[in-house]
């Protein structure tokens, strides 16, 4: 067989690795892929958005089954044009990937069918909005509607400040169309948990949970990035909390998507609040989370194509989805000065990988046979085990190995998770 993975960051080099494990794949491109998945996969300089170019290639080169990875090309319709053209697709279509393209829309959505999330009000008007705030009581969150790369949401600890964001946003231009429209919702306090679930509209398979760490300091301390790094299991999401995800979000996203003609089929991300009240949607995405799913693959037992083919086919029932035991951190190596300004440019020395650990590329490029820092988050250092402790001390040493000039990492990934387990 031969894949096309759409996207060029950790997330979709580890998507590659698990996806080359299938006997029956020949060859992987990814469009555009970056330096370090060149050594897994045939890159190919073709943009994540430049869905002509990608539905071309596909034919050119008779692609037999896709993955869109990133939001932006799903909410720009991807899997729709992949689909046109005869190529099977892992992920939803443009008219369910709107879960995550419009903020306002999923909040619509959970407050039609009853799906749990924090109380908002949606604004186009920013008079209207401003007012409204005037109402309101701080911590307060403001959100833009649209995709913002990760950084359109503001948690506000003034009134004052949520106002100021709100202006940025849609008088100002900030996040361009995506800042037009705004959610302002109330701040919701528990620990966060992620979870990536597998659906095809009719079956719901959630994943190993996870914890990120957004912050860019230690001590969830910094400026918001895309993710410093990750642990999974999450300790917070036990049993009893995962039965009523399942029954009271998971299934009624799914079924709401159903009833709206909106069949979602892929990777449907949730991230969560384990408020006192019980778990809360924070929002939704419509593809693998980045660094989380760095950390779920290593743990996915059962082949990932077959589960992607199944998912695609509407059969995803019929596949028995098995994880190992255990536990993975990745921590996330970094340019110094991330998520703000930083250089690059500098040379990366790997090491070899031993046993139960992968590195996964985000952001390099090939001068040569030399990999270079291209961008902030340059990688994930992986690491597998049967305990937390064991995952984390694995993760780290293999971090420790890793050389290139201005390398930063935060010191106390998993760090929260085992407070909660002690």
């Amino acid at each position: 067989m031969k894949l096309m993975v759409i996207g060029g960051g950790g997330r979709e080099h580890a998507i590659i690795k698990a996806l080359k494990k299938n006997p029956a794949v020949e060859e992987i491109f990814a469009l555009p892929g970056n330096g370090g998945i060149a050594a897994d996969a045939t890159c190919v300089p073709i943009g994540a958005k430049d869905i002509p170019a990608i539905v071309e290639f596909a034919k050119e080169n008779a692609i037999d089954f896709a993955v869109v990875a990133p939001d932006d090309p799903l909410v720009l319709g991807c899997v729709d044009a992949l689909n046109a053209v005869g190529v099977a697709c892992f992920g939803p279509t443009a008219d369910a990937a709107i879960i995550e393209g419009s903020k306002a829309f999923s909040k619509d959505l959970m407050h039609k069918y009853g799906i749990p999330t924090a109380r908002y009000e949606t604004f186009t008007d920013l008079d209207a909005a401003l007012s409204y705030l005037d109402t309101q009581s701080a911590p307060i969150v403001v959100k833009a509607s649209g995709l913002a790369l990760g950084k359109g949401v503001i948690i506000a600890e003034t009134i004052d400040e949520a106002k100021q964001a709100a202006r940025e946003m849609m008088a100002e231009g900030k996040f361009g169309e995506s800042g037009k429209c705004v959610v302002i919702e109330e701040y919701l306090t528990g620990p966060e948990v992620s979870v990536l679930a597998f659906t095809d509209g009719k079956a719901m398979v959630p994943m190993v949970s996870s914890m990120d760490h957004k912050r860019a300091l230690d001590g969830d301390r910094g400026l918001n990035t895309g993710g410093m790094g990750t642990v999974a299991p999450n300790p917070y999401y036990t049993k009893e909390v995962a039965d009523r995800c399942m029954e009271e979000i998971f299934l009624p996203t799914m079924r709401a998507m159903n009833s709206e003609n909106r069949t979602f089929r892929g990777c449907l991300y949730f991230g969560l609040m384990i408020t006192p009240d019980g778990p809360k949607v924070i929002e939704y995405n419509c593809r693998f989370g980045d660094p989380e799913t760095q950390v779920v693959l290593p743990l996915l037992k059962t082949d990932l194509l077959t589960i992607m083919q199944a998912v695609s086919a509407g059969t995803l029932s019929e596949v028995d989805v098995e994880f190992y035991d255990g536990c993975a951190c990745c921590v996330v190596l970094a340019s110094e000065g991330y998520p703000a300004s930083y250089e690059k440019g500098y040379p990366i020395t790997l090491p070899e990988t031993a046993p139960d650990t992968e590195i996964y590329i985000a952001g390099a490029k090939r001068d040569g046979d030399t990999l270079l820092t291209s961008g902030g988050r340059v990688l994930g250092a992986v690491a597998r085990a049967e305990d937390l402790p064991a995952a984390i001390e694995k993760a780290y040493a293999l971090a420790d190995q890793i050389q290139f000039d201005n390398k930063y990492l935060r010191k106390d990934i998993g760090q929260r998770a085992l407070r909660a387990l002690s």
